[in-house]
C-alpha cells in the first residue's frame, strides 16, 4: 500500500530536521506512542497503541533511519507486530526550504499482514493519513513554540 503527503511548517528547515530526528519529540508527537527507546545508531524500539476501526492493540517494533542527507532527506524503515497483525514499510522524508518555512514531503510503501490486512486499505489508508496528520500538527505546534 502506497502512502504519501506533505506538510508545510512556518519554521526553518534545520529546526524541522532536528525535531524529526529527536526521540523525545517523536515520542510526544506520535499518536499512541508509549515508548521510543534508542537501541543503536539511528535505530529505535517503539511501543504504540493503535486502533483502526474495530481492531485495537499494542504494537512493538523497530524504526531505522538511513540515507541521511542533512538537512534535506532521510529514509525510514519500520517493522512491527502485535496480536492483530504485522506492519513493515519503507519511506522517505524530504525537507524543502520554502518562503522562510519548510515543506516536508513524505512517501512510502507499507506491507500489512494478519487481521489488519483483512480490513483492507480502504480503512487503513485513511487511518494512517490521520495519524500522520496528527503527528505533523503536534510537531508544528512544538516548532512554533520554539520560535
Amino acid at each position: 500500500m502506497e502512502l504519501s503527503g506533505e506538510h508545510t511548517f512556518a519554521a526553518p528547515r534545520e529546526q524541522v530536521w532536528t525535531f524529526l530526528l529527536d526521540p523525545d519529540t517523536l515520542q510526544s508527537c506520535l499518536p499512541g506512542c508509549e515508548e521510543l527507546e534508542v537501541i543503536g545508531e539511528e535505530e529505535y524500539a517503539a511501543t504504540m497503541k493503535i486502533g483502526i476501526g474495530m481492531i485495537k492493540g499494542t504494537f512493538k517494533g523497530k524504526v531505522k533511519i538511513s540515507d541521511k542527507q542533512e538537512p534535506s532527506s532521510y529514509r525510514m524503515t519500520i517493522d512491527g507486530k502485535g496480536p492483530q497483525g504485522q506492519v513493515s514499510g519503507d519511506g522517505v522524508l524530504e525537507l524543502v526550504e520554502q518562503d522562510g518555512g519548510t515543506l516536508v514531503k513524505w512517501s512510502g510503501d507499507a506491507n500489512v499482514r494478519g487481521m489488519l490486512a483483512r480490513i483492507g486499505s480502504r480503512v487503513i489508508k485513511p487511518a494512517a493519513t490521520s495519524i500522520v496528520g496528527q503527528f505533523f500538527a503536534c510537531l508544528e505546534s512544538k516548532a512554533a513554540a520554539a520560535q
